[in-house]
């Protein structure tokens, strides 16, 4: 049994696929890449004219470190062609700021001169927070970046790079060149000063350059002077200092970045709202140890940042709470609008922050892994997802599964939904056994002559730790009833 998305991950992904060039009337690589990024509903544009022995010729051009991606399995489910119609727009305000979609490159090493970020928009990304600019003398280390991986990808990547090594002065000039150039993108400069003078400083020449807006980088984790970067962010008064400084100082809308490595977020938040901020942007990357030899620097290792998608539920938990602070919300005044980062991959990842009230997102990690190609499904992802709900305008889903969202003590006790074990999907492999029975409540027995589990209701309390660690998927959901008394 061939699940799609397992052997979709196990593609490399190349630059100029062996694969559609091999392929006469097609293009395999798309349309792989397109289920690689849970967009596999449009995998049939790619595919239209394709025939078998199109498909035959790609699989045997593909190249691998194991083995070739089973091609024509996996593609063979994705032929059917659906009805193309007028997509979506995706287009939504952000400070009041015209966005042709809410995907933002992040202000990270994806965007650090003028020709990465032209590329970038010419290739459908909305705007740019622009690697953050600053005063200082920059010297970065090397290696810098490392990654704790799941096969050949990552799953979670921690970086110690740190601000713009470019002079401030020439940054400036690259951001006023791509508002010229690309005047209906979004430019947004990223600044962070030493003290007051300096953020007023950066600020008035990003309003100068044409920016936006501005950015203030409240959260690097990983600045080796005290005082700046995630030092600030973790200080609510330093936060309402900096940011009072910057609005009386500018015209154009002032966005915080705030830092996750802290127990409340909504406390620095709060200083940035009464400072006046017109959005918050959040997360920054997650103070982090990994003990790669490879990833030493002169034998040496230190705290740095962690991004990429291991760190998105944290990133989700601050956005929500940020979202349902009553003050934050403008549920008493004026709203703060909110830009969500971390760990965003696919279209449905960008999803849940904008269910959770972002009117943005910005992406690091996945372009770094993958490059800026995603946006493509990205996009046509979200623009499908969209239409499938009827749906013309994406300002309509912004916050809409806030309502769901309650305390633990709010939430049902009094009912249970019982596991469900589909028998064709069934293998037998008895994971499901064996993580009820050493980490659950010995609810699953299991018939070794037949390699059947069966779930004992007596015992089961639906917890649904069977159905996670399936690996066929063959475990579901019956209804939501009563507890028993």
């Amino acid at each position: 049994m061939l699940h799609i998305h397992e052997e979709a991950v196990h593609c490399l992904l190349c630059e100029n696929a062996p694969c559609t060039k091999a392929c006469k009337n097609g293009d395999p690589a798309r349309a792989i890449q397109a289920i690689r990024f849970d967009n596999e509903k449009n995998a049939w544009r790619w595919l239209e004219k394709c025939t078998d022995a199109d498909l035959e010729r790609a699989e045997q051009a593909c190249i691998h470190y194991d083995r070739p991606i089973r091609i024509r399995e996996l593609l063979a489910s994705s032929l059917t062609k659906r009805e193309s119609s007028t997509p979506p727009s995706l287009a939504i305000s952000f400070c009041g700021i015209q966005c042709e979609n809410p995907f933002f490159l992040a202000s990270s090493a994806v965007c650090t001169n003028y020709e990465m970020v032209a590329r970038a928009f010419e290739m459908g990304w909305a705007g740019v927070f622009y690697k953050t600019i600053c005063k200082q003398d920059i010297h970065e280390v090397s290696p810098r970046f490392d990654a704790v991986k799941e096969g050949a990808s990552f799953a979670g990547f921690r970086n110690m790079e740190q601000l713009s090594e470019n002079p401030y002065e020439m940054d400036f000039d690259i951001l006023r060149r791509l508002k010229q150039n690309y005047p209906s993108k979004v430019v947004v400069a990223s600044v962070m000063g030493q003290f007051e003078e300096e953020w007023i400083e950066l600020a008035k020449m990003a309003e100068e350059a044409g920016c936006d807006a501005v950015e203030l980088n409240f959260s690097c984790p990983q600045m080796r002077l005290a005082g700046m970067g995630s030092d600030i962010g973790q200080d609510p008064e330093l936060v309402n200092f900096y940011t009072s400084y910057v609005k009386r100082s500018v015209t154009i809308p002032v966005i915080p970045k705030m830092t996750p490595n802290i127990t409340q977020i909504t406390r620095p938040a709060m200083g940035a709202y009464f400072a006046g901020a017109n959005a918050i942007s959040a997360i920054n990357t997650i103070k982090s140890v990994t003990m790669s030899p490879e990833a030493e620097v002169s034998g040496k290792q230190t705290l740095s940042g962690y991004s990429g998608k291991a760190v998105k539920p944290i990133a989700l938990r601050y956005i929500l709470e940020m979202a349902m602070d009553p003050v934050i919300n403008g549920s008493h005044g004026k709203p703060v609008e909110l830009s969500g980062i971390g760990g965003i991959q696919t279209w449905r990842d960008a999803l849940e922050f904008i269910q959770l009230g972002c009117r943005n997102v910005q992406v690091c990690t996945a372009i770094m892994e993958y490059g800026y190609r995603i946006i493509d499904d990205l996009v046509l992802g979200l623009q499908t997802y969209l239409e499938e709900r009827g749906i013309e305008h994406l300002e309509d889903i912004v916050g809409e599964k806030l309502p769901d969202f309650v305390l633990p003590s709010d939430l049902d006790r009094e009912t249970l939904v019982y596991p469900k074990i589909d028998r064709e999907k069934c293998i037998g492999c008895g994971r499901c056994y064996i993580s009820c029975q050493d980490g659950g409540h010995q609810a699953i027995t299991f018939d070794y002559e037949n390699r059947q589990p069966r779930i004992v209701g007596t015992k089961c309390v639906g917890c649904h730790l069977c159905r996670l660690v399936c690996p066929t998927e063959a475990i579901g959901l019956t209804k939501r009833i009563n507890k028993k008394p």
